[in-house]
């Protein structure tokens, strides 16, 4: 069982080393979860001399006003023999055999997190310490509760200690060492008052009573200590310190452990407690409860940290692998990336994911639509057809057919369709941009790499817009070619008698009438619609041609070619990870190996029981 004890210490040290140290704002985690020791009391309650009987050593600064400005961790760890020592976490590779030096590192400490100003810090100060006379246990030493600021302090201190306090011992799995002196009304201590409010029914509250010897003569701590005047769900444990005359001589702690067994087991008041009186004996009693607890939270501790190991491998499996060393490395990942990118816009033109349909419904509905409102009639109104037959006759009048007013009216129709031919290919090439942005995003690792993303979409856009130039030349070519060559064949279908103007002895007069032009606007713009129903398919083919496939084929062939010609520093600013990034992975994997670590160990331990 004493091994429990030691894997929570180690494990609430490799805790405090990640910055999770149990402050207020923390979330839940795995140092909320662990079972822990808080000792509460406020200023001149002794609470300093209760946690010095327990290790036997005076080790803890003394003065006047709030002397305990941070959180204490004190890890004892019993060994069989050997010298004393002690180590704090901040120092690792140093032993401390001189305990008069511990309390000024303590104090050194304390003002290197929060400077000479007197403020406190909720940054724990871990300290261990072995010796053959104490037992595996745990404390965490609080500031002492206090009512008012001292000079130096600012005034917000009083209600800083109190959340301070009130954030460890308010969580489920904190044992609250509530330290009083008998020589104060019960009603009054801070410790009692803030455990209550916690607490309320006293399931993790242990009363420690101090300064019994010192109470008026004619009183006692009898029926508190037999729990009849305030009742805990623990027996409540009486100790006795040294008086400040014996901490300025340097009475012995092993004389002063005597001297307190000898004061309970000789005085009538508490000759019938003294077995369960005393600090070795409120050592002892702590750390069975805490092997006791510990034990009990094992199979929640194991859940909890199986359920954030997964979440964390998540978590870095999201943010990405870290970037390589050597070039190679760094052009490979960019490859790789850039290939994943490519793969998801591919994915989206064909149907795998949304986005492609887009295309479709452009050569379905909007370039049809903008075809249908091409205002022929106003190129064929009888005005207009006039002007180019007659125009096209030139200073004599057309013998057979007015050929040359055919083409000219043809002509004027079809230019007009390049319009709605270059608003299709800017339509596809719009799509297809956006199809970019949104594959970018949806490409975890070049959110990771900032400068990347933008170099990447940059190559992908120009590319897109060198294929919309290509799209629209051959495009509108198509559109040119009607209009710049006939099909012959569907005017030679066309009745010639006498009445559609085949009959060159009709006169001028009777040549131009309206209903003969009537005649050519219906016949030109028949022909004018058979070339729209062909270029109706003929343009898509086309812009998929040119745009789709080859965007599918080749979107980022440029950028390939220019990152072959990039050097090593080139590479590496293309990389230039987010800072916020680079911490956040940094602190994932630090914690993925805390809770890693953490999971052998508790399963050990677990298989050990």
């Amino acid at each position: 069982m004493e091994n429990l004890i030691q894997l929570v210490n180690k494990i609430q040290r490799a805790c405090t080393a990640l910055g999770d140290h149990g402050e207020e704002s923390a979330l839940p985690t795995l140092w909320d979860a662990l079972p822990s020791i808080a000792v509460v009391g406020g200023q001149s309650s002794g609470k300093s001399s209760v946690l010095e009987s327990i290790v036997g050593k005076d080790f803890l600064p003394r003065g006047s006003g709030i002397v305990t400005r941070r959180p204490l961790v004190l890890q004892l760890h019993k060994i069989d023999e050997g010298r004393e020592y002690a180590e704090f976490m901040h120092a690792p590779r140093k032993r401390f055999t001189d305990f008069a030096t511990v309390r000024q590192e303590i104090a050194d400490e304390t003002d290197r997190e929060t400077g000479r100003s007197k403020g406190i810090s909720s940054v724990p100060i871990h300290l261990s310490i072995y010796s053959p006379h104490v037992v595996n246990l745990t404390l965490v030493d609080l500031p002492g509760l206090t009512k008012i600021a001292v000079e130096g302090q600012p005034d917000s201190i009083v209600q800083d200690i109190e959340n301070m306090v009130r954030a460890f011992i308010e969580k489920p799995n904190c044992i609250i060492l509530a330290i009083s002196p008998a020589n104060q009304d019960l009603a009054t201590s801070d410790a009692i008052k803030i455990s209550r409010e916690v607490d309320p029914k006293g399931d993790r509250t242990f009363g420690v009573l101090t300064k019994i010897d010192l109470m008026d003569k004619g009183t006692d701590a009898s029926e508190i200590l037999e729990g009849k005047s305030y009742k805990l769900n623990f027996p409540w444990i009486g100790v006795v310190n040294r008086s400040q005359a014996d901490i300025n001589k340097n009475v012995d702690m092993i004389a002063a452990r005597r001297r307190e067994n000898e004061y309970f087991a000789t005085t009538p008041e508490y000759k019938h407690l003294a077995p369960r009186m005393g600090s070795v004996h409120l050592g002892k009693v702590l750390s069975k409860h805490l092997e006791t607890v510990i034990k009990s939270r094992i199979p929640g501790l194991q859940a909890l940290i199986n359920k954030t190991i997964i979440e964390l491998e998540t978590e870095m499996n999201r943010i990405g692998k870290p970037i390589a060393a050597d070039t190679g490395g760094k052009l490979y990942m960019i490859m790789e990336i850039c290939r994943n990118f490519d793969q998801t816009f591919k994915d989206r033109l064909d149907g795998i994911r949304s986005g492609g349909e887009k295309i479709y419904q452009v050569f379905d509905n909007q370039f049809p639509a903008a075809l249908k409102r091409l205002q022929f009639d106003k190129h064929l109104s009888m005005d207009n057809v006039r002007k180019l037959i007659t125009e096209a006759d030139g200073y004599q009048p057309h013998l057979i057919a007015p050929e040359q007013g055919y083409r000219r009216l043809i002509e004027s129709c079809l230019v007009s369709i390049r319009g709605p031919a270059e608003a299709a290919v800017d339509a596809v090439h719009g799509i297809l941009k956006d199809l970019i942005h949104k594959s970018m995003s949806e490409t975890m690792e070049l959110k990771q790499y900032p400068t990347l993303k933008v170099e990447l979409g940059n190559a992908a856009v120009e590319s897109l817009e060198r294929m919309r130039d290509e799209s629209k030349k051959a495009t509108l070519l198509l559109v040119d070619m009607e209009y710049g060559y006939l099909t012959v064949e569907f005017f030679r279908k066309l009745p010639q008698d006498a009445e559609k103007g085949g009959n060159p002895t009709h006169s001028l007069f009777d040549r131009y009438n309206d209903a003969y032009l009537r005649r050519i606007a219906t016949t030109v713009l028949s022909y004018v619609n058979m070339v729209c129903s062909t270029l109706r398919h003929t343009i898509p083919k086309s812009i998929v041609y040119c745009q789709v496939r080859e965007a599918k084929r080749s979107l980022l062939d440029h950028f390939f070619t220019d990152l072959g010609k990039k050097e090593g520093k080139q590479l590496a600013s293309l990389l230039n990870e987010d800072p916020a990034v680079m911490q956040r992975r940094t602190s994932l994997a630090k914690r993925l190996e805390l809770y890693r670590s953490a999971q052998s160990e508790i399963e050990a331990v677990a298989w050990d029981k």
